[in-house]
């Protein structure tokens, strides 16, 4: 809650004291004392009603002050006041008073929150063993809070406090905290009313029956808040889930227009389109050098419409994800079961849509083609028996914008770049059943198999005037080729230069290295060799691990940002998996996934690593995000030499 400012705090402080001063010397003066006595004292009943009606008009003041006092101090019994007011005034005139103190009060924890709210919030969820976090995001909250005014031995003070804390409007709060309320307090009042109307005995029963109620939960309160919190929690979270939707023409061409003029005026897109209109269905493989290869498809494809196999991680955030979906984009957990991704993919082709894959799902990390993992390709290959298959090869994506070079708060673009992209069919509808698996595997990796370096090779006039070029590859080069310390290395404008023994290489227009003492041209192959070494130490240390300390974030709460910190722990990668064992969401735990399951762990350069389990996200930070890449590496060549053996 953001502070209104010290001149507020001390406004609403001293009109509060004022507030309450007055009351007190009001329901403490005269006869009203007498009536506070009797209430709270244990008065016999007669006495009690001689002085209120005594007290004539002035004692549905008290009474409905009373009811205000019992919201703000959350000490002060509610039942009491509302079974004599019952007593004293009938069901609905005694009920009319005390939701009317209450409605002053719930007014009074609101004013206190908007300006008191971050010092008042840890003291009220100590006393309300509710998560505040799941509630406030959950879409049965509205219904959660009447539940909670329903529970006996809940303050309404606390309750007002958190929904004061969903920083809910003025109108819906007061609302929200009058209804959920009022069946309390008719219970109360009806209490003091069947005592007079109808007999002592039902209403001693009744009574009888509510404390045993309030003893029985009151000791089961952990239990009951439980099942309050997995009862918030079945809708709480955003889904990321999304049926197939083809992008409107209007909206789509609003979109894809604004990220063309985008680009523009960074990259230049040269498009080679062999075939001017697409066969339908249609299947488009490309290759992904770059986070915005999916702009470059769109300017090759927006006419068609197509749905684009997605990160689901982008679909976790709601604004987000429901533009993804109104774009017809479709969301995927990367290297896991996706039941949910095939489907959506094979509705595209049923309904003779244009579905595009990037079958490497993740970006080049050096600038060349990786792999594509077993299984993609067998279910491209079976959906092309109705679909035709193309190809998209994109050459300079990755140079135009690397996965490693961004800073702290952007992604770098190596302005006036030039990327080509050619679009061309592979396989006409049903050719992929006609050769076997290998054959068609063979063919797309050759098709979509590429090295940015030699395509630059074959563009000698390309260059990249750029004053920042090694910004940011630190998190891709950890091990110095010189003296092969880690993690010591910089990259600051054009040069990477190690702490420890001193060595630099300064990059050209061209990304070449050509200090006199450079070990190596460029840092594809300064990657390439950092992949060796540890290839080499697996094989010869069958203890090899990884270990580090890590922050957890899972998807987010509601759909109000992509992620949200889950807990803190210790990750281990090793020969049998990767095992977490920290806190997750306020519960320890160990998590363990076995190597079997790895295909690859992704990870954003100075970021992350991750690992997808069904539609959620295990995203682990390390303490040095540097160290991202070498898990992201070392998962690779331990799944190699599991499977060699």
């Amino acid at each position: 809650m953001k502070h209104k400012g010290v001149k507020s705090k001390i406004i609403l402080a001293v009109v509060l004291v004022a507030l309450f001063a007055g009351l007190l010397c009001l329901l403490f003066s005269g006869d009203n004392k007498q009536v506070i006595e009797d209430v709270f004292g244990g008065a016999p009943l007669n006495q009690i009603l001689q002085d209120v009606q005594q007290l004539g008009w002035r004692g549905m003041v008290v009474f409905g002050v009373l009811s205000m006092l019992q919201v703000v101090l959350t000490f002060l019994p509610a039942e009491p006041v509302q079974v004599i007011a019952g007593i004293s005034y009938g069901l609905w005139i005694g009920a009319a008073i005390c939701v009317a103190g209450i409605v002053i009060g719930n007014t009074v924890i609101y004013l206190l929150y908007r300006v008191y709210g971050n010092k008042l919030s840890e003291y009220f969820k100590s006393k309300l063993e509710v998560d505040f976090d799941v509630l406030r995001s959950s879409k049965r909250v509205s219904l959660v809070i009447f539940i909670l005014y329903l529970l006996p031995a809940i303050p309404y003070g606390l309750i007002c406090f958190f929904t004061a804390s969903l920083k809910t409007k003025y109108p819906k709060y007061i609302i929200l905290t009058t209804l959920g309320s009022i069946p309390s307090v008719l219970i109360g009042v009806a209490l003091g009313h069947l005592a007079t109307d109808v007999s002592w005995v039902l209403s001693l029963v009744i009574l009888a029956v509510l404390i045993a109620v309030i003893v029985i939960l009151y000791f089961n309160r952990t239990k009951v808040f439980e099942k309050i919190n997995k009862f918030a929690k079945k809708q709480f979270n955003y889904t990321s889930r999304t049926k197939v939707r083809t992008p409107g023409k209007a909206f789509s061409a609003v979109i894809f227009g604004g990220m063309k003029i985008w680009l523009n005026r960074r990259v230049k897109c040269k498009v080679d389109r062999a075939v001017q209109q697409l066969q339908r269905p249609a299947i488009v493989l490309c290759n992904h050098g770059a986070f915005i290869d999916f702009l470059y498809m769109a300017m090759l494809l927006h006419k068609d419409k197509p749905h684009i196999v997605s990160n689901r991680q982008y679909f976790y955030e709601k604004r987000l994800g429901n533009l993804l979906k109104r774009l017809g984009c479709i969301p995927k957990s990367m290297f896991a079961t996706d039941f949910e991704n095939v489907r959506n993919c094979l509705q595209v082709v049923k309904d003779n849509g244009v579905l595009v894959i990037c079958p490497e799902a993740r970006l080049s990390t050096a600038g060349q083609f990786e792999d594509i993992q077993p299984g993609t390709l067998g279910f491209v290959r079976k959906a092309g028996a109705d679909a035709a298959i193309y190809i998209i090869k994109f050459g300079g994506d990755y140079l135009a914008m690397p996965k490693w070079a961004r800073t702290p708060k952007k992604r770098l673009i190596r302005k006036k770049s030039v990327v080509e992209a050619k679009l061309y069919m592979l396989y006409d509808k049903g050719q992929s059943m006609s050769v076997s698996l290998d054959e068609f595997t063979e063919t797309v990796t050759r098709e979509l198999d590429y090295n940015d370096f030699d395509w630059l090779q074959a563009h000698p006039d390309m260059h990249y005037p750029q004053g920042n070029l090694a910004v940011g590859i630190d998190n891709i080069l950890y091990r110095c080729p010189k003296c092969g310390s880690e993690f010591t290395l910089t990259g600051s404008g054009n040069t990477v230069k190690c702490g420890c023994c001193n060595y630099s290489a300064t990059m050209d227009d061209r990304y070449r290295f050509t200090d006199a003492d450079a070990v190596f041209d460029n840092h594809q192959q300064w990657y390439n060799w950092q992949a060796d070494v540890m290839r080499k130490q697996i094989a010869e240390d069958t203890a090899f691990e990884l270990r580090d300390r890590v922050q957890l974030y899972h998807s987010s709460i509601g759909g109000a940002k992509q992620l949200r910190l889950a807990g803190n722990g210790t990750c281990v990668l090793n020969r049998d998996g990767l095992t977490y064992t920290g806190d997750d969401s306020g519960e320890q735990i160990t998590k363990f996934f076995p190597i079997t399951s790895i295909y690859r762990l992704l990870f954003g350069a100075g970021e992350d690593f991750e690992i997808y389990e069904g539609e959620e996200i295990w995203y682990f930070v390390p303490d040095d995000k540097r160290t991202c890449v070498k898990w992201y590496m070392a998962s690779i060549l331990l799944k190699e030499a599991t499977d060699e053996k």
